[in-house]
Formats: structure tokens, sequence, C-alpha cells
């Protein structure tokens, strides 16, 4: 990433932090960017995320260890990571149609996580996100060794968690993902 690929990162993101104090009250960008100066790698990830219309924004602070959260806050799911299996062994088993890429995969590309139920669960606390969409969410081994891959959305004022096979795909589901600076 060059200077001014950099310096445009950073606008935006500094104008997404001021535009939605609600996601991370008493945070100061100040703080945020002196963390993101010091961590290109982070940087080069948030870049990913921004690419592919995640809208990544701060949302927590571990005081532990001094990071800050940032999670895809753009209100449906990605457009740039849509229509993906979960992850390579879903993928594989598809005898036809197979996708160009998995949700697992893109994620460790672009040097982030999946969002965790949990997760999935505090970002729909500080907007609504997946309306009309839906985003696989990091499964747990045991569901996964099945076969089974989760995804959530949010409709009827509700967020509902369900299930597919992991090989499947759809134009309206794509990930969020998580990155700690």
């Amino acid at each position: 990433m060059n200077a001014k690929q950099r310096d445009a990162l950073l606008k935006t993101l500094k104008t997404r932090f001021e535009k939605n104090v609600n996601r991370h009250q008493g945070l100061e960008w100040a703080k945020v960017q002196a963390r993101l100066d010091t961590n290109t790698d982070k940087l080069r990830s948030l870049d990913e995320m921004e690419r592919t219309g995640g809208e990544p924004d701060v949302v927590g602070h571990d005081k532990k260890t001094g990071e800050h959260i940032f999670f895809d806050c753009s209100a449906e799911s990605p457009k740039g990571r849509r229509s993906v299996c979960y992850d390579r062994e879903g993928l594989e088993s598809r005898k036809e149609h197979r996708p160009e890429n998995t949700a697992i995969d893109m994620a460790a590309a672009m040097g982030i996580e999946i969002l965790t139920e949990e997760q999935y669960r505090e970002l729909q606390t500080l907007g609504t996100f997946d309306a009309k969409t839906s985003s696989w969410l990091k499964t747990p081994p045991d569901i996964r060794r099945l076969g089974g891959a989760i995804f959530a959305d949010f409709r009827y004022g509700n967020v509902f968690v369900y299930h597919n096979g992991a090989q499947s795909y759809y134009a309206g589901r794509a990930f969020r993902g998580s990155l700690r600076v």
C-alpha cells in the first residue's frame, strides 16, 4: 500500500468513526490511528475489508491488550465476499457449480477472523445489519464435523442463526470479519 492509498484509507476510517460514535463511545480516533500507524499488516487487512465492501469500524477496545476491535459494519453482507461456500472442504465436496472461493479462505487471505455467533449478536446491538442478506459465522467444530455450517441474519426485529451444508452458497450470503489492532 503506497502513502496515498494509506492516507485515503485512514481518512475513510476516520470519517466512519466520527459518523458512528454509538459504536465506540468513549474511544478516541487519535489512539486508534496511533495503533494503526504501527501495524501496517493490520492496515492492509482493513484495506481488504474496505475494498470488499465491509465498511470496517471500531466496535470495542480490549483494555488488557490495548487493542481496538474492528467489525465489518456494512448494512448488508459485504458485496465483494458473496456467493462463497463456508470452507475448502465444503467447496471440494461440490460436484458442479463450484463458487470461486470460500469464506474461511478469503478471511485467512485478508488476515481477519469470521465473526462468531456472539460477536454477530454484539454487532446487532449497534444497528441493523443483514436485514436483506445473511452472513456465514464461525462454525463450532461439532457442527462442521457433521457437514454443516452456521449463518445468521436479522429479520422481524431478531437475530436468527440457521444452518446449511458447508458446500452451499447464495448470492445474498457473505461473511463478516473482525480484526484486532
